[in-house]
């Protein structure tokens, strides 16, 4: 699975650096590059994003004040040539903090601190069953109780501002996570439709030019997911 990254610096050179790393690693992908933070959220209205390589010091809006403005936010990876930002970028919960002129070891030990934040965050499995057919399924963190729940049995997941609502036909599950995180964690039958809103294509039974139908549940499609929502359930 590729992680779909994108940089906002203003800096072009810091720009042209990152990219070069960026090319080094397989897993990761550059679908955008921003010269500020405005452009940056232009970016995240259209276009899903697991991870941002952030500057602090930027016309317009700082990088600290643009992580504080948004609700849901990718995983981010501050990158600045000033020291004095660290500790407050830690309380906004950032993946690390890179100095300018970043090396590539340096780097490579962020995008590790990426993947191992996923992986603890929630534990993904694979079991193989007697006929040889794959069942995947998670595990949701409830009550300081880890939950197995199937791919299978999911029908949608919301949004709750920091927790997640997961639907199944029997019940709902609520967990403690971001949907941009859980998002990551999902198979490819998975649509994110709307800011708040994930489905599962298996379980769609119509769609509109506003909604998506689960039985007699319609829920909305947001206006930036249109196009994708469209495009993805034409040609599952």
């Amino acid at each position: 699975m590729k992680i779909k990254c994108i940089i906002i610096d203003d800096e072009p050179l810091a720009i042209a650096l990152i990219e070069a790393h960026v090319s080094k690693i397989p897993n990761l992908e550059i679908i955008a590059t921003c010269n500020n933070a405005l452009e940056g959220f232009e970016v995240l209205k259209s276009k899903s994003v697991d991870l941002i390589f952030l500057d602090i010091q930027m016309p317009l809006l700082t990088g600290i004040d643009f992580l504080k403005s948004l609700s849901h936010p990718p995983k981010v990876i501050f990158v600045t040539a000033y020291r004095e930002y660290a500790i407050e970028s830690y309380e906004l919960d950032v993946v690390d903090y890179l100095l300018k002129p970043i090396s590539f070891e340096r780097f490579f030990k962020a995008i590790n601190k990426y993947f191992k934040s996923l992986e603890s965050h929630t534990k993904l499995e694979t079991v193989v069953s007697e006929n040889n057919q794959k069942s995947e399924f998670i595990y949701v963190n409830v009550n300081k109780k880890n939950h197995k729940v199937l791919f299978s049995e999911i029908v949608y997941a919301e949004s709750l501002k920091d927790y997640i609502q997961i639907h199944t036909k029997e019940k709902t599950i609520v967990t403690k996570d971001k949907i941009s995180d859980f998002e990551q964690k999902l198979p490819k039958n998975f649509l994110r439709i709307h800011r708040s809103y994930i489905v599962n294509i298996d379980k769609v039974t119509a769609y509109t030019a506003h909604d998506v139908e689960v039985g007699a549940l319609e829920l909305p499609i947001g206006v930036s997911y249109k196009k994708d929502v469209h495009k993805t359930l034409r040609n599952p």
